[in-house]
């Protein structure tokens, strides 16, 4: 399609949505990660689930404390846009008196979501740091491409006089990267943003090295992204606490003085130091991790992974991927836990073998498969295996092997990693990089993936099914149990009924990891 169609596609695609969720006057919010449309809605149950996971640009739909519609990378980002005019667009100046019962309705649903919220406190926090790094992904991605490239036209030695110009464009952003974190941490716990990069930026700068702390000089860039978060929060409580304290009429010259000199001191005499000691302990350890058990450390990570992400406990991994890049140029934990896709890949071929006279699901596997070797693995675990219950554990079987190759090339010397957080699957070949060779590094992760897809599918089709499960899922297409491609599954059953998918509820985020985002 050319490029000048682009909009009107993609607003067509709002305008299906919309109708579809209830109308404008039922949406609350409207915000969108890397794959992921999500709503915030006043009345849940004006929704047209079925109707909405019929529309051809919608791969799923997700029920968390949003109602997350799967739209993909890319496409997301261009609808979101649409999607939030026609809302503007379409709200009445009042809306329409509710009733009783969707009032009860809507009391209930806020009280079930503030009781979930505050029963897991450990994982709000870990969305809150998830929310400080997703926004710096897609400048991640592209300068890690652009310094893929520039790597390769050096070992070629084609273009020398561009080298220069790529080695700046890929270098500015990761020699700034502790100002934007510092910004968005600001911003993410209720403080000033600027005020927040303006104490980070001071990790940055290079008169640091003239600074004595504790008897040694500092380095600029020393505690690198966990500092410039520890110094934005800081900020942010001192920024709060002069909020409170200082006269109104002082207020503008006084409280952005003390929040930059009081954090900013404690930063230079302590959290740089702690900062950078915890930033190194990291790279150590995930060097040793590797260089001594690779092959072990690859086989639980690969095979952990995606139950972390229904948990959503990989947004934990985000900022020790950042500190990796930021130290090394590479996370050597990518491609690792990237090999969990290409278990999801194996184990839904194999399904798609297993179930020749189910044409539901085979249909859903066909549309799924392009995307789940790109590393959008959503479709294939909400729509596949998930529901199926024995699959998924099987997928994570060929992860965990896939991870044991990868991570037993580490133990051998050949570190493979990548120079972004994010993409996964097919779509991580031009981020990666290491200590060997491009076309090693190409071989030991395309190797990973054969593995994970042979694994996933050998798993799957000598294990993933019951007899019971292969007579009810082979029966005729009327009465077998249709894996619809936007089915939403929260727990692992044991068996799928005849009457239908599992309907599931997936807590976890879906944040820039590989596989269940494409990072997510």
């Amino acid at each position: 399609m050319a490029p000048a169609d682009t909009p009107d596609r993609n607003r067509a695609t709002a305008e299906a949505i919309l109708p579809l969720v209830g109308g404008a006057a039922n949406i609350a919010s409207v915000a969108h990660c890397m794959t992921r449309l999500r709503l915030g809605l006043h009345d849940r149950s004006l929704v047209q689930d079925e109707a909405l996971k019929a529309l051809p640009a919608v791969l799923g739909v997700v029920e968390d404390e949003t109602y997350q519609i799967v739209l993909g990378p890319g496409a997301v980002a261009r609808v979101t846009p649409e999607f939030e005019r026609l809302v503007e667009a379409g709200r009445a100046p009042q809306a329409a008196a509710p009733t009783a019962a969707g009032l009860a309705e809507r009391g209930a649903a806020i009280k079930a979501a503030r009781k979930a919220r505050n029963a897991t406190p450990f994982k709000l926090f870990l969305r809150r740091i998830a929310n400080i790094f997703v926004p710096l992904i897609p400048a991640l991605i592209g300068c890690g491409i652009i310094a893929g490239l520039n790597g390769l036209l050096t070992n070629l030695h084609w273009l020398p006089a561009l080298v220069p110009a790529l080695a700046a464009l890929a270098s500015g952003f990761m020699s700034l990267i502790a100002v934007f974190v510092g910004y968005n941490t600001a911003k993410e716990f209720g403080g000033t943003p600027i005020l927040g990069g303006a104490v980070a930026a001071i990790i940055v700068f290079p008169g640091v090295a003239n600074v004595d702390a504790f008897g040694q000089k500092l380095a600029p860039g020393q505690g690198g992204v966990l500092g410039a978060l520890g110094a934005a929060v800081l900020a942010v409580y001192v920024e709060k606490w002069c909020r409170r304290v200082v006269p109104e009429a002082l207020d503008v010259l006084v409280t952005p003085t003390l929040t930059v000199l009081v954090s900013g001191l404690v930063t230079l005499y302590g959290l740089m130091y702690v900062a950078g000691e915890v930033s190194t302990a990291i790279g150590d350890v995930a060097n040793w991790l590797l260089a001594n058990g690779g092959a072990g450390a690859g086989f639980v990570l690969g095979g952990l992974f995606l139950p972390l992400v229904m948990l959503g406990l990989h947004q934990a991994l985000i900022p020790i991927h950042t500190t990796l890049i930021e130290q090394q140029g590479y996370t050597v934990l990518l491609p690792i836990l990237a090999m969990a896709g290409a278990g999801q890949v194996g184990a839904a071929a194999a399904v798609y073998v297993r179930l020749p006279r189910n044409g539901s699901i085979r249909r859903t596997i066909r549309s799924a498969l392009p995307a789940g070797f790109l590393g959008v693995g959503e479709p294939l675990i909400y729509g596949v295996s998930l529901p199926l219950g024995r699959p998924f554990v099987t997928a994570c079987v060929g992860g965990a092997f896939g991870g044991g190759f990868v991570g037993l090339f580490n133990q051998l010397g050949a570190a493979v990693g990548s120079t972004a957080i994010g993409p996964s699957g097919w779509a991580l070949f031009p981020l990666l990089d290491g200590n060997e060779g491009l076309g090693e590094m190409v071989a030991v992760y395309g190797g990973g993936l054969l593995v994970g897809y042979a694994v996933g599918f050998v798993a799957t089709y000598y294990f993933g099914f019951t007899k019971s499960m292969l007579t009810d899922l082979n029966a005729p297409a009327e009465t077998a149990s249709p894996a619809d491609p936007s089915a939403v599954p929260s727990a692992v059953p044991s068996a799928v009924p005849e009457s239908g998918p599992v309907p599931v509820r997936a807590g976890a985020d879906d944040t820039l990891e590989p596989v269940a985002e494409g990072r997510g």
